[in-house]
């Protein structure tokens, strides 16, 4: 791994660590350690971070901002790639928007909305990263991702480059073909947006914010939802009926705020946390006979 690294180190092309512990970079602050993290300082050093990944056959991973993550306490084999700060760039044409997939998803929204533009007010609580809310066709409030998406520039792990169209994605609820058919980093996405009313927008982009606020434990780590909605079913409603808010394993607690999140209420394990989710699995197949299934992803080693 030294040899690897050194290698790295003079290839230039960002930030380089070994046994970097994941739980700096997940939003339930937990996590074990990546054998190799790297976090490109552009575009151009993310493919030839790739290229050092093919040359050397790692096995790899790529990481946004860390929400809706789940890393074992083992860590993660090979390489973790974080797009950051290096892959935040934006262009604003328009009502069309071109931007890296390493820009935060509030502060985009955020921005955007000050400028007049419609259709990313549902991403104003949503703490993740562009790429990732691409990857997992992120959405709130009755719109995704889908919806205002026109292409996604996609780094696919043989090194090769591909702008996909929406339909290409082949979007649905919570995922995206990137998920298992065709492995792949968003390196940056094309929106198209509408023009509207700025004092509106900023409006319901604050009543969404104040929505997340007063229904979503913001005050403790956490990776968001952790259950897929198991429609015409909710799992917060389903989990709730259950009597299952508060109820904790470990340091991991289900919020007393919201059935569908798991927080860390101090120190809490990825073992925890997937004890705590086995448990309601249990619970509300053996009261309803309905299978829930998770959203959070869980990675690393078992």
């Amino acid at each position: 791994m030294d040899v690897l690294i050194q290698e790295l180190e003079k290839m230039n092309i960002g930030k380089v660590k070994r046994n970097e512990l994941l739980a700096h970079h997940t939003t339930i602050k937990i996590g074990g350690p990546a054998d190799l993290f790297i976090e490109p300082s552009s575009v151009e050093n993310l493919i030839a971070t790739m290229e050092f990944i093919k040359k050397h056959k790692l096995n790899w991973r790529a990481i946004g901002r860390g929400s809706n993550l789940l890393v074992s306490d083992k860590g993660i084999e090979g390489a973790v790639v974080k797009l950051g700060s290096g892959i935040n760039h934006l262009e604003v044409n328009g009502t069309e928007i071109l931007v890296g997939g390493g820009y935060s998803l509030v502060s985009l929204s955020t921005l955007i909305s000050r400028k007049g533009l419609s259709g990313l007010e549902f991403a104003s609580g949503i703490p993740g990263s562009v790429g990732g809310a691409v990857y997992m066709n992120a959405g709130a409030h009755g719109s995704d991702i889908s919806k205002i998406l026109t292409k996604a520039h996609i780094l696919f792990e043989d090194g090769t480059m591909e702008w996909l169209s929406n339909e290409e994605m082949s979007f649905s609820y919570r995922t995206s073909i990137l998920q298992k058919e065709r492995p792949g980093i968003v390196v940056e996405a094309v929106f198209q947006l509408k023009e509207g009313d700025r004092e509106a927008i900023v409006a319901q982009m604050q009543k969404n914010k104040d929505y997340r606020k007063d229904t979503q434990p913001w005050n403790y780590p956490c990776a968001g939802s952790i259950f897929r909605n198991p429609l015409p079913n909710y799992a917060g409603k389903l989990i709730e009926v259950a009597g299952l808010k508060g109820f904790s394993i470990g340091g991991a607690k289900i919020s007393e705020l919201h059935g569908n999140f798991i927080v860390n209420a101090g120190n809490a394990t990825a073992g925890d946390v997937l004890s705590l989710i086995q448990h309601v699995k249990d619970t509300i197949y053996s009261l309803y006979q309905v299978k829930m299934e998770t959203e959070v992803e869980i990675i690393g080693r078992k």
